[in-house]
């Protein structure tokens, strides 16, 4: 079987979104402006209220999925169909924006540690102007496994030592696990074929992907291939390592609008200012 390898490294940029909250910007930056599926992956983490309290107040999505992974602290999301829900410590959600929707997420808390990830997920042309849904899945719902001595893997999407994700019904058939590995504990993980993926090290120094180093903060881009070698460093760590199916379409992007060209893009502008979400 192949192994696969690093074969781009990305720091992320610091800006800020929402109404002002401070993150930081992995992928849909200069540096990785996207890998396709995925068009965007943003860490937010802050004990500060001042990063965060301001929230993402109301604002559309049109053409793609997105998938928030909170790892402490409190939000709510509603959205202009009547829908509400809380993202918690450990929780998942999994909003297919579809045709259009209005969305907000807004802390819940006024002091603490508020820390998780937003990733973007296209989608395909012929599914672009689907119906909107949620997949709200608490902390409860997600499998734990241990499929080697030292590791831990929480299983989002995808299956794993006979566990699958909650996450389902999703075209581009991702791999989503957040992987904890303890000091010198070794894990083969085995990766659908043609899928793009990347390893992300958010916790602990640093881990062995692929053979390699990938320090805290850093993005590994990984190469083709059946399997990836993880290994714990000289701390504890934890990563998201993350595979999704490409789509190789065409892009059109403009904020919060993902379609396939311009004039769908116009589409999308004009439907938003004339109330059609």
């Amino acid at each position: 079987m192949s192994d696969r390898h690093i074969t781009r490294r990305i720091h992320g940029i610091d800006t800020a979104d929402g109404a002002g909250v401070k993150l930081k910007r992995i992928i849909g930056q200069p540096g990785l402006d996207m890998l396709d599926p995925f068009l965007l992956l943003d860490e937010f983490r802050s004990d500060s209220a001042d990063d965060y309290i301001a929230g993402f107040p109301e604002h559309p999505h049109r053409g793609f999925e997105t998938v928030t992974y909170m790892l402490a602290g409190h939000m709510q999301h509603g959205d202009n169909h009547g829908n509400r829900g809380d993202l918690t410590p450990g929780s998942v959600q999994w909003m297919t924006a579809g045709r259009g929707i209005l969305h907000s997420e807004m802390p819940q808390q006024e002091n603490g540690l508020m820390w998780g990830f937003q990733l973007w997920v296209n989608l395909p042309a012929k599914d672009k102007m689907t119906a909107p849904r949620y997949q709200d899945i608490g902390p409860e719902r997600i499998p734990v496994v241990h499929p080697a001595a030292g590791v831990e893997v929480k299983v989002i999407a995808g299956t794993l030592a006979g566990a699958t994700g909650p996450v389902e019904g999703i075209v581009t058939a991702p791999v989503y696990l957040d992987i904890g590995l303890q000091p010198g504990a070794k894990f083969t993980l085995d990766l659908p074929v043609g899928h793009h993926g990347f390893a992300y090290v958010f916790d602990g120094e640093s881990a062995l992907v692929g053979g390699e180093q990938l320090r805290r903060s850093e993005l590994g881009v990984l190469s083709e291939g059946e399997q990836l070698q993880l290994a714990g460093g000289d701390q504890p760590s934890r990563l998201l390592v993350v595979a999704g199916k490409p789509l190789n379409e065409s892009v059109a992007r403009y904020g919060p609008f993902v379609m396939n060209t311009p004039e769908q893009i116009h589409e999308a502008i004009a439907d938003f200012r004339t109330g059609k979400f």
